[in-house]
């Protein structure tokens, strides 16, 4: 028995099989940074810390020629999300029922998704997570809501990106209110969404994480995501009528290179980036 404490809880392996099943769905429509950035993991719950490389001088332990570094380290911050399950839709499924409720596990899912996505993104300081758009907010791309303008942005910080010396092949990730603008726009009759898969190399990414939008390269050593425990799901209790449950992962990312990325951003919401597009 492991700390998820499943044996414990009243669900048979059809039941358990269908929680997994709509989560890891949930999941996989909900991550993007994770299909963008570089990767380590999983390396189990024990797993802590990832060692940074560097260190800083701290004072010795006692008297004499002895000196004394302290090793950097990014510490795994760990997220956790409960929710309730029916015991009775649950023993539904053993019956052979198809159409279970499962709202609970899916809307856990995508919270702590987009939770992970949006540590990726704009930071979580009390975890000691620096985000790709926070690092950059003073070289982010300001966007407004008339969309036919979108792939000229993109364009700009792909250039940017190129004088930068970065190579790609290049990504871009939409935030919802960007992904919805887009598919509703079209320029000539021609969907200008489809327009900016083609000024990419590489994937275009829905990121409901993401506030505003990011064009980043995927050349490789520039963004890791490290995870210790992959997202799962423990038993914390029940009554007779439900069963309370959990999803849990943890994690940690290293910003190597911020420069390797340009936030495109909401313009009520670029106010620090217009002095040095005014100077352009």
């Amino acid at each position: 028995m492991n700390h998820l404490l499943r044996e414990l809880a009243p669900i048979s392996t059809a039941g358990w099989q269908e929680i997994e099943k709509e989560a890891t769905r949930t999941l996989k429509t909900t991550l993007a940074a994770r299909r963008l950035v570089d990767f380590v993991g999983p390396q189990g719950w024990s797993s802590s810390a990832v060692g940074t490389g560097r260190s800083e001088a701290i004072a010795a332990p006692g008297e004499g020629h002895v000196r004394a570094r302290l090793r950097k380290v990014l510490p795994l911050v760990e997220l956790r999300i409960p929710f309730e399950m029916s015991i009775g839709d649950l023993d539904d499924v053993e019956r052979g029922a198809k159409d279970p409720d499962t709202d609970a596990v899916i809307a856990a899912a995508r919270a702590i998704a987009i939770a992970e996505d949006r540590a990726v993104f704009h930071g979580f300081p009390a975890a000691g997570i620096r985000g790709i758009c926070e690092a950059q907010a003073k070289e982010g791309l300001p966007i407004g809501d008339d969309y036919e303008l979108f792939p000229e942005v993109v364009t700009t910080a792909l250039n940017r990106l190129r004088d930068e010396g970065v190579d790609g092949p290049y990504a871009i990730a939409l935030g919802e209110e960007c992904y919805k603008g887009l598919t509703e726009t079209t320029h000539g009759g021609y969907p200008v969404l489809d327009h900016i898969r083609h000024l990419v190399d590489g994937p275009l990414v829905w990121a409901p994480g993401l506030d505003g939008s990011l064009v980043l390269s995927m050349r490789g050593d520039d963004f890791q995501l490290t995870v210790g425990q992959d997202f799962s799901i423990g038993y914390l209790g029940h009554d007779n009528d439900k069963v309370r449950l959990y999803i849990e992962e943890s994690f940690t990312f290293w910003l190597l290179s911020p420069q390797a990325a340009i936030p495109l951003v909401h313009r009520a919401r670029a106010t620090a980036v217009q002095p040095r597009e005014a100077a352009e």
